[in-house]
């Protein structure tokens, strides 16, 4: 779990960023709570999608399931223009 701490900081070396330029070890506390806060992020959104319950139209419940296109934990790829 990301404190309140950890995402001032985030903010802070942001705002930081877009004035002027971070020394290397500011850019790397920022890649190191970017990691932090992404891997927050998707635990708590794999928590909410594993609590989702499909109802079906005769009242039966379903529990959502992964798709097979998708394998776990996997990262889509990222295109750089």
């Amino acid at each position: 779990m990301i404190t309140p701490e950890q995402i001032s900081r985030i903010n802070e070396l942001a705002r930081k960023a877009r004035q002027g330029e971070l020394t290397p070890q500011e850019q790397a506390e920022q890649q190191t709570l970017r990691a932090l806060y992404i891997q927050a992020f998707r635990q708590s959104m794999k928590s909410q999608l594993d609590a989702v319950v499909v109802v079906n139209p005769d009242g039966s419940r379903q529990a959502l399931r992964r798709s097979p296109a998708s394998p776990p934990d996997t990262q889509p790829d990222t295109q750089t223009d």
